[in-house]
This record gives C-alpha cells, structure tokens and sequence, in this order.
C-alpha cells in the first residue's frame, strides 16, 4: 500500500504550452458558442451548426476537428445529469500537506467518482467534487473516511447541494467584459431528486458517453453499438432529456487554451431568508457557471457558491463585484484556483467503483 501511494504521490509535469491560450478567430468564437450550447439531437447535428454559423457541414467539421487537436475543445459529449441517476455527489474542501499537495490529489483523483479537483488559495486548500453510485458500500462519509486516512487530510468539510440554481458551464468567448458582469434570465432552483430509469437508458449512456466522434453523423456508431436505427437512439435521448437524465450534448472547452485563464469560487453571506431571492439572481449572470447554496459552519459563513470565469482575475472580480453591487451582499470571500489536478466528465455505470470499493472498503 505505501509504494502504492508513495508512486500516486508523483506529480504529473505541465508543459506551458499545453496551459496557454490560443489565438482565435471571430469564427472559432462563434463555432465554439453554438457548441457550448446548440449541438442538437439531429441525425447530423452539424449541418445545423454550419448553418447556424453561416458556413458549410464540412468546414464545421475540419475546425471542430482543428480546435479539438489543438485542445482547445477538451470534447463534444452528453452530459448527464449525476444526481437525476442516483449518484450521491457533493462539494469537498479538503485542509492537506500544502507543501505536498500533489500526494494527496493523485489519492484523490484516483476515485473514478472525482470529476474536479483544484488546489486554492485558503486553508482549505483542497476543492473536489465526489460521487458514489447509490449502492456504493460505503457511502459518500466512508468514501470520505478513506480518502482523508489515505492522504492524511488534517480536516475534511462536506459541502453537500443544499439548492441548485445553476449548472452550465458555457464560456462566452464573443462577450467581453461587460457581458460577463450582465444579468441575464432568472430560473428557479433545479431538482435534486433521483429520476427513475431503465436498462434501456443505462445502454443508451454506457453507448454514448464519452468523446463522440467528430463525423457527420456522430451517432450513428452508438445506434450500431445499440441495435437499433439513429432516429430511434435520438427519440430514446430525447426523452432521457425532457426527464432531466440528460442534461444536454455539448462542447466541453479547455479553459485556458480557450483564453479563460482565472476561475474564481465567490462564496457569499447571504441571509437564510433572502437565499430564494437572491441565489437565481445571482446564478443569472453570464459569467457564472455554477450556483448553490451549501450547509454554513462555525467557521464558514458563506451559504451560496457562485463559480465566476473569465480571461484574467480581474474579470472574475468584475463579474463577482457587479453580483456585490445587485444584491446588495457586502460578506463574501473569493477563492482563486492555482492548480488544476483534475477535471474530467464522469463515466457512468461501469465496473470502476465497484473496483476501487473492494480495494479499500
């Protein structure tokens, strides 16, 4: 077990190259947005993209192709929805060595259910997200008892989902600043609640999820590996769609490469009563990607999360100020991230977490 962990503990170097933004052009800009946010349901999705984008399927196609070597496109995949599937998930802040952090992120990342994990500036200094299938033996807390023995953690903090108001990671790469720092449509809280579903959804996903391939029609292998014809595998992730299984089909960017360089986690002391008021005001705005409200401690004040992105720290802060100047909420605190450990989508439904259970449960 020590060599185990003492060769987890190893870090992964980066190269600049790899982190630094990329130039782009006013078509990249927009090709990138309608796929953060249009990729459809369609038999060949990007011809509705090139006509949205005024150009042709084919030269879709070869920029997708482009931006996806040059890593500024991480993937184009579903995106499920982890709670709606029964995975009990959370927020972590994790007080480790801050001289070794790397040892305790490889323990971390290790779990298959670890889809973030990003070292920032406080004394908890160790942010990540877990899930557990529902019926994990050990449960989100025995998750979290091994992981804090393993990486001998001084303190763990959970930070379950209290309130969902928003979860969509759309960087807006043809707004400037101004745009990031605008309210935009406010929403009510999102469910949280398990959805029911069959084994013909759990085929559909173990089909799909993943990188889909960057061909005209990017479902028809999955269709080939189901069974059945494209129209049917498209009604059947429609469906999955309007009962909240799926979330959407979607460009994921690689932040930096794409030129958002800063991510700041703005935490905020809103009052108990006013947090169904102000967390979908606050959600609304451009440049924030995701918004909770989360349990308080003796030590931690801040009752709603809002992830801000932008192309330099000081527009995090911009966008993180405007919030301040609407709502009127003067108690916050900002958490910038330094490092980024890991940051991948969750793969569902496979043997992984059964595995890594029966290592340490």
């Amino acid at each position: 077990m020590a060599r185990a962990i003492e060769a987890a503990a190893t870090p992964k170097t980066r190269s600049r190259k790899d982190g630094a933004a990329v130039p782009l052009d006013d078509l990249d800009r927009k090709l990138l947005n309608l796929m953060q946010g249009s990729f459809p349901l369609e038999a060949r999705p990007y011809a509705t993209v090139a006509s949205l984008a005024g150009i042709t399927e084919a030269e879709v196609l070869a920029r997708v192709q482009r931006l996806l070597s040059e890593r500024i496109i991480r993937q184009v995949t579903p995106i499920y929805d982890t709670r709606a599937l029964g995975y009990g998930s959370m927020l972590v802040a994790a007080k480790v060595d801050p001289d070794h952090p790397w040892r305790a992120a490889q323990i971390i990342n290790a779990h298959p259910g670890v889809s973030h994990n990003y070292l920032r500036n406080h004394e908890f200094n160790m942010w990540f997200t877990i899930a557990v299938e529902r019926d994990s033996r050990l449960g989100l807390d025995g998750t979290l008892d091994v992981l804090a023995e393993l990486t001998g953690a001084e303190s763990i903090r959970q930070l379950p989902t209290l309130k969902l108001f928003k979860i969509r990671m759309d960087l807006e790469m043809e707004g400037d600043t101004k745009a990031l720092a605008s309210a935009g449509e406010e929403r009510p809280p999102a469910p949280l609640e398990a959805i029911d579903y069959d084994e013909r959804d759990v085929a559909v996903i173990r089909a799909t999820q993943g990188d889909m391939p960057v061909v005209a029609e990017p479902y028809a292998p999955a269709a080939a590996e189901l069974g059945i014809d494209v129209d049917s595998l498209l009604e059947q992730m429609a469906g999955m769609r309007e009962r909240g299984l799926l979330r959407r089909v979607a460009a994921i960017l690689y932040h930096r490469r794409a030129g958002f360089s800063a991510n700041g986690m703005g935490v905020w002391q809103v009052p108990p009563e006013r947090i169904e008021e102000l967390g979908p005001r606050m959600a609304s705005f451009r440049g924030i990607s995701h918004c909770y409200q989360r349990p308080t401690y003796a030590d931690w004040p801040y009752s709603v999360f809002t992830m801000a992105h932008g192309r330099s720290k000081e527009e995090c802060d911009a966008v993180l100020d405007a919030i301040a100047a609407d709502s009127g909420i003067e108690g916050r605190a900002t958490l910038y991230s330094s490092t980024e450990f890991k940051k991948v989508r969750l793969i569902y439904f496979t043997d992984d977490f059964r595995s890594w259970e029966e290592n340490y449960a």
